[in-house]
């Protein structure tokens, strides 16, 4: 077991397979019931958050699913997160934006 302090997820960034970035991690979400990590949440780039979720605003976070980084699709760099989840991919990993009022 690898134990992680979570100072040493938050403000790190995520970037796809093609190493294009996504966001910044900036909260992590558990389920309270058996203390499990269930998603980050991930503030998005303007492009990707305009591209992927069709949001016309900066500064969208957005939940990801921990399923994008089941093992062998993931990996941890001085830099951030690297996934191995294309662009056009991402949809299937973030939750759907509510629609504007």
């Amino acid at each position: 077991m690898i134990n992680v302090k979570s100072k040493e997820v938050l403000d790190k960034d995520v970037y796809t397979g093609t190493n294009e970035k996504i966001g910044t991690i900036k909260e992590l979400e558990i389920d309270w019931r058996n203390w499990q990590v269930t998603d980050l949440e991930v503030e998005l780039d303007k492009d990707i958050a305009e591209t992927v979720l069709g949001a016309s605003k900066s500064g969208v976070r957005n939940l990801l699913n921990l399923s994008a980084l089941n093992k062998g699709e993931a990996n941890w760099t001085d830099r951030g997160l690297n996934l191995r989840v294309a662009k056009e991919n991402l949809h299937m990993y973030l939750k759907p934006l509510k629609p504007e009022k």
